[in-house]
Formats: C-alpha cells, sequence, structure tokens
C-alpha cells in the first residue's frame, strides 16, 4: 500500500555564517520538562561561541527519552508555524517533532529546521532523492552537494532526525523496489552517513524508515539494514485505512517482530495518520495507549494532512476528543532542547 506524502515545494534559505544562537522553547515547553532522558538534565541551547566553533550538539539524550515524542506533519508549517499553534490548540498538546520534506537537489532548510528548534520540537527532516539513483549516491556522484548538505546541518549546530529515502522496501517510490535492490539502498545510506560524519554532522539522530510489511509480501527487511553503526532508530511508516488494516496490532507488531530479529534500536512512527470516520477516533486511541506503554516504541508522528487519503484530525470532533482526554497524554510531554 502506498503511504501518503506530503509535497511540499520549500523556500528555504541557507544561513551562510557560522551558527546561530538557538533560542529557548517557549516557557509552556520549558515547565513540561526540564529533562528528556533519565537523569540527563537538559543541555544548554546549541549555539556558536564568538570565539570559536560551538561543540557540536550531543543527540545522547534525545535518542532514548524518558517520554515519549508527538510528532505532527501539516500542510504549509514549519514555514507557518502559527499552523501547528492552531493543531497544538486543537489536539490539546503541543507537538515536540515536526517534520520537513526535502529533495536531494534542496539546500539545508535551515531557518525552518531552526523555528521547529526554537519552538521545542525536534526536526524531522524526510530526505528524498528522486532524481538521484542510489547507485549514483553510492559512487560519489552527488558528494559535493552532500558535503555542503552536511556542513550546513553541522553549522547550524541543533539536533535533527535524519530519514534516507524512506519506504525503500516498496514499489512506489524511484528509490524503491523496482529500480533498486536492497544493497544499492544499503550502500547509499553508509556512503552519505560516512560523509556526514567527515563534515562532524553528529547532532543527526539517523532513522531508517520502511513501511510496513503487511502489503508487501516476499520483501525481508533485513537485507536493506545498513548495520548498527549507522542507525540511530528504526522508523516505520504505516497507515489505518477503511479498506486495509484498523487496529494497532495488526498494522504494526508483523513488522516490528521481523526488525526485532535483526536489531533492538528504539522504534519510532515516523508517519501515520487515519482515514475518516468511526475508525480514526480508534486509531488515535490505540496510538497513544500502545506507545505509551511499549518498551520499544518512543513516539509517533501523525500525518495531519491530505495525500493519498484524507487524514486531517482537524474537523473530526471524535477523534480530538480523544487527543484532549486521553488518560496516557502527560507521557508525550516534553520539551527537545
Amino acid at each position: 500500500m502506498r503511504t501518503p506524502h506530503l509535497l511540499i515545494a520549500m523556500s528555504v534559505f541557507v544561513a551562510g555564517v557560522f551558527g546561530y544562537a538557538a533560542l529557548a522553547p517557549s516557557p509552556e515547553a520549558d515547565r513540561a520538562a526540564q529533562t528528556v532522558a533519565e537523569g540527563t538534565t537538559v543541555p544548554p541551547s546549541a549555539g556558536p561561541s564568538a570565539s570559536a566553533a560551538p561543540t557540536v550538539y550531543d543527540v545522547g539524550h534525545l535518542i532514548n527519552p524518558s517520554r515519549d515524542y508527538f510528532g505532527t506533519a501539516i500542510s504549509g508549517a514549519p514555514q507557518d508555524m502559527s499552523r501547528v499553534d492552531a493543531f497544538a490548540k486543537r489536539v490539546g498538546k503541543k507537538p515536540n517533532m515536526i517534520t520537513i520534506y526535502e529533495s536531494f537537489d534542496d539546500d539545508f532548510a535551515a531557518s525552518e529546521v531552526r523555528d521547529i528548534y526554537q519552538y521545542g520540537a525536534l526536526p524531522i527532516v524526510r530526505w528524498e532523492p528522486f532524481k538521484q539513483g542510489l547507485g549514483d549516491i553510492a559512487a560519489g556522484r552527488f558528494d559535493d552537494y552532500l558535503t555542503e548538505f552536511a556542513t550546513s546541518v553541522r553549522t547550524l549546530n541543533v539536533p535533527i532526525a535524519l530519514t534516507v529515502a524512506h519506504e525503500m522496501n516498496g514499489h512506489w517510490y524511484p528509490w524503491g523496489t523496482r529500480k533498486n535492490q536492497p544493497r544499492d539502498f544499503v550502500n547509499a545510506w553508509r556512503h552519505i552517513h560516512q560523509i556526514f560524519e567527515r563534515a562532524g554532522a553528529t547532532n543527526v539522530i539517523w532513522t531508517w524508515t520502511p513501511n510496513v510489511i503487511n502489503y508487501l509480501p516476499g520483501v525481508a527487511l533485513k537485507p536493506y539494514w545498513p548495520g548498527d553503526q549507522y542507525v540511530d532508530w528504526v522508523g516505520v511508516d504505516g497507515y489505518f485505512t477503511q479498506s486495509g488494516i484498523k487496529h494497532f496490532t495488526e498494522l504494526f507488531r508483523p513488522t516490528l517482530n521481523e526488525i526485532k530479529r535483526f536489531t533492538a534500536k528504539p522504534v519510532l512512527i515516523v508517519e501515520t495518520g487515519s482515514e475518516p470516520g468511526s475508525m480514526r477516533a480508534t486509531a488515535v486511541k490505540e496510538l497513544l495507549t500502545e506507545v505509551a506503554k511499549s518498551q520499544e516504541i518512543i513516539g509517533f508522528v501523525y500525518f495531519n494532512a491530505r495525500g493519498s487519503g484524507d487524514w486531517v484530525l482537524d474537523n473530526d470532533p471524535k477523534a480530538l476528543r480523544v487527543f484532549r482526554t486521553h488518560p496516557d497524554r502527560d507521557d508525550f510531554s516534553f520539551a527537545v532542547k
């Protein structure tokens, strides 16, 4: 099943200075949590020194948080952060992850990433090589671009979660199974990771993100695994649909069980949503309940936009009520710093 995807033409400008002084999140986010990992004090905001390049941002406390992430992808955001504020008001919960979509010919969206971080959320950058073959990436044909992108990530010096060529086990993207073998994906991923390491861009949480396997019989995930040293989080994309799967365990458990066979990395549901109808409130309830009680899943990102389906929660009073009243809602409260 093709998962929906937010096609956003992004207007970006890249910071040309050596960094930005990152502002603190809002007072509400600051009060929400003073720590983001067990026994770990929130580090000071990343920013450059006037006399020397700043120490690279340490993402360790974000990789294994003491509470769960609640994120969103919204049309028009983060260019217009008032849309995120409006969403937070509707669901009664401030998201601490916000998604950006970038193509491989885009400059790093430094301004938008900075805005998300200042909001108190972790930017998720979904990096999509629509025109660049995985084999060419691995062979170094785009190293100048990759190095420039990685250097910009390091220069901004705030944390990002980076997915590269997501849903690679599906057939609907040009980097998917119709044109590539698993080794092509693995080689491209490792090559990109190595370039970021050379650039000193260790402020990245590497988020390997397949589609749920339910609709992809015969496509094993392990051959796509780059190795534990190249990945920080396992991401999963999966949607609740009227004509397909309507419940959390049926949707995600087969994929989680397969992943357990080759890695114990934390799992983030990077993209999910529900089609309208009575099932949507149930899907939201199960997302909050199952993620809160899970030891392996650290959060989920709700795709609050229209793509191949209508996933928008805004005019669904029953689903919104679940968000606002769910007993586990406080488990999803912390600010990213």
